[in-house]
């Protein structure tokens, strides 16, 4: 089955972590302010969505007990539609707002085009 958004295993490694540490995890694909367009991860709820946001997948991650949401603006997905996007984590402070920000590392986006299959399966 196609996905819109997998994760590396470092990703969902240190998502297992924050986890641990802060509580139940959502993701919003920023836009571009602050951090460029990186993956910024929040507590559940904290981050508001609304009618403006798409939610692309909610991950399960081995070792989380919920999905961890992972959404974009609705102007964005369109840009990014066609896009398969895998969640990494890398050395280094990304943006402050971010929750693993104080462990040295962030997350980023690894990007592909979706096959004309996954695009199929899809819509």
């Amino acid at each position: 089955m196609a996905t819109r958004v997998e994760v590396t295993p470092a990703a969902a490694d240190m998502m297992r972590q924050l986890r641990g540490q802060h509580g139940p995890l959502m993701f919003h694909q920023s836009g571009g302010c602050c951090d460029g367009s990186s993956p910024m991860c929040y507590l559940e709820g904290e981050f508001r969505t609304g009618q403006s946001d798409v939610l692309l997948e909610s991950l399960k991650i081995d070792g989380v007990d919920e999905p961890i949401t992972f959404w974009m603006s609705a102007s964005q997905f369109e840009l990014w539609k066609h896009t398969h996007l895998t969640v990494d984590v890398v050395p280094g402070r990304g943006s402050g707002f971010s929750l693993e920000a104080p462990e040295g590392v962030r997350f980023l986006i690894r990007s592909r085009l979706l096959t004309e299959q996954e695009l199929a399966e899809l819509s």
